[in-house]
Formats: C-alpha cells, structure tokens, sequence
C-alpha cells in the first residue's frame, strides 16, 4: 500500500489538488498516446493509498481492458469482465463512482460474493471504480485496488478524480484513423479491437453450438471461464481455434 503519493505528497495536505495535477502531468510528460492510460495507472498508485489500478473500456458485452500497473491489477480487471459483476460493472451501470471499501464484511462482500472471494483471494481488500466520461456518457472505468479495507477521504477522492478525468482526455483524444504503435511495435488500438471481436467470434460460435441466444452463450462462456479458473478471453481463444466446444445439454 501506498500511504503517502510519490510524486505529489499526501493529496490530504493538497486540498486543490495543485501538487497532484503536477505529478500527473510529469507522469505522462513525453509519452506516446498508447502509453498514456498505463502511465496514468501508475501515477494513480503512487498518488493515492492504493496498491494497483485499472482501466477497461465499455464495449458490448464485457469490458475490454485496456492497460494496469501491474499483473494483478490486471488479473483483477479480467476477473470483473469474466463474471460480469463487481464494482467496475456496477460504476459502468450507474455512471458514478462506486467505492467498495471492505470486500471481506460488510454489504460490498454481499453485493459481489462471487468478485469479492476472488479479490480477497489475491489479496486486495477494497475497489474504488470511477467512471470515466462526460455529460452522460460513461466510456470505461479506472478502477483502483487496495491492499487493507478502507475508505477514501474526499480530497483522495478529489485527486482520483484528477486522474479519472485526464484519463477520460487521454482516451477521447486516441486517434480513430492512423494507428498508434506501442514501443513493441505492435498495433494498439488493433490489438485492443482483436480481443473484442475474439469475444464476438466465441460468442457466435457458442450459439451456433447451443442453439441459443447471444446474452445466454456470452453467459455460458463466462460461466466456462469462471469453473475453469480462467479469463473469458481465454476460453473465446480457445473456441475460435476449435480446441473448445460447447454441448448441449
């Protein structure tokens, strides 16, 4: 956990905010637009008592995750978009934020039973996820993972605020022609859109497979990952290269 920000000081001595638009605006300073929503989830971690952070985007059917600050907060996102519930789901829902600051009592272990065994189980005891967007539209979620139960106070709040709306510029400004290269070389926004029509193909195939319909096959691809200890985007890979095949029952 990370009490106190690296970068801009403890956002409760920082009622503005002043010294947190700082750090972020160092955080991504010189950064490629695909590596700004990355950049951001790490300036969040050192910003505020969290120990990970998230983005995915809202897209049909699951959310589609677009980048974390680390491989847990990453293993987490899948989880939320693989059972379909959690506190990212529920922000996507309600376009506000949702801070679930105790996963092992209380009602938020009751509202996400299932999200919050698998949360506890890797060791994060509290989710807060903000929407991102505007005027009404809510285009994805930063969510942020901590280690201990606990709340955010309204200036942490204020700053993961900051965060959730630079992160909002950052991906309303992603060029829709060109494509943007990471520093692997590989297409980003291509490869963001390979996944998702992954889970398409997957999804049509299981209701060719069923005989049912795309919200019931979606489910049972989910339902599949969740029994197996897998993500969905596993189990669509798997569908998609024929080494996966559902039956009726």
């Amino acid at each position: 956990m990370n009490p106190r920000g690296a970068s801009g000081g403890d956002p409760d001595r920082d009622p503005h905010g002043f010294g947190a638009a700082d750090a972020i605006a160092r955080g991504v300073q010189g950064s490629e637009p695909g590596e700004v929503p990355g950049r951001l989830c790490e300036v969040a971690v050192e910003l505020l008592p969290v120990s990970g952070a998230s983005v995915s985007l809202r897209s049909d059917g699951m959310p589609v995750q677009l980048s974390a600050s680390s491989a847990r907060a990453a293993h987490l996102a899948q989880i939320q978009a693989t059972l379909g519930d959690g506190p990212c789901q529920s922000a996507l829902e309600d376009g506000a934020p949702v801070l679930a600051c105790d996963l092992t009592s209380s009602r938020d272990a009751a509202r996400w039973p299932v999200f919050a065994e698998e949360a506890t189980a890797a060791g994060v005891r509290a989710v807060y996820a903000l929407p991102l967007g505007s005027d009404g539209l809510c285009v994805g979620t930063l969510d942020l993972y901590r280690d201990s139960p606990g709340g955010l106070t309204e200036r942490q709040l204020h700053v993961a605020r900051l965060v959730a709306g630079v992160m909002t510029g950052a991906l309303m400004s992603l060029p829709r022609g060109d494509e943007v290269e990471s520093p692997d070389g590989e297409a980003w926004l291509s490869g963001l859109a390979a996944d998702q029509d992954k889970i398409y193909q997957a999804v049509g195939m299981i209701m060719a497979q069923l005989g049912v319909g795309s919200e019931d096959a979606l489910a049972r691809l989910r339902a599949d990952a969740f029994a197996r200890g897998c993500t969905a985007l596993e189990v669509a890979h798997e569908v998609v290269t024929l080494r996966r095949r559902f039956e009726r029952e």
